[in-house]
């Protein structure tokens, strides 16, 4: 059984996973990481920093460079900004309806 998440704790950033994991794994220096991608590498620092999220586009690179395929990237940016969209949002003038 897996054990559930905080939903207080902000889930992880793709750029941790990157970051603590998939990059030591790798065994690559972060600007080779890069030009393998065909971006910047400042761009990449600011993912692995959290500064920037993961596009669809650099999802689709991320996902073929490691083999895991864009999805999982994409989800975990998904859950950081619908986290943070939900602290940020104001939507208490916003009724809910009920169904006709």
């Amino acid at each position: 059984m897996r054990p559930k998440r905080n939903p207080s704790a902000r889930p992880s950033h793709p750029g941790a996973l990157l970051r603590e994991i998939v990059l030591p794994a790798l065994g690559r220096p972060k600007a080779e990481i890069a030009r393998l991608l065909g971006v910047s590498r400042e761009s990449l620092y600011r993912i692995l920093d959290e500064k920037q999220p993961v596009t669809p586009t650099m999802a689709v690179k991320l996902g073929k460079l490691c083999g895991n395929g864009p999805r999982l990237w994409m989800r975990m940016q998904a859950n950081v900004d619908l986290w943070t969209a939900e602290r940020e949002v104001d939507v208490s003038g916003i009724p809910t309806l009920d169904q006709a």
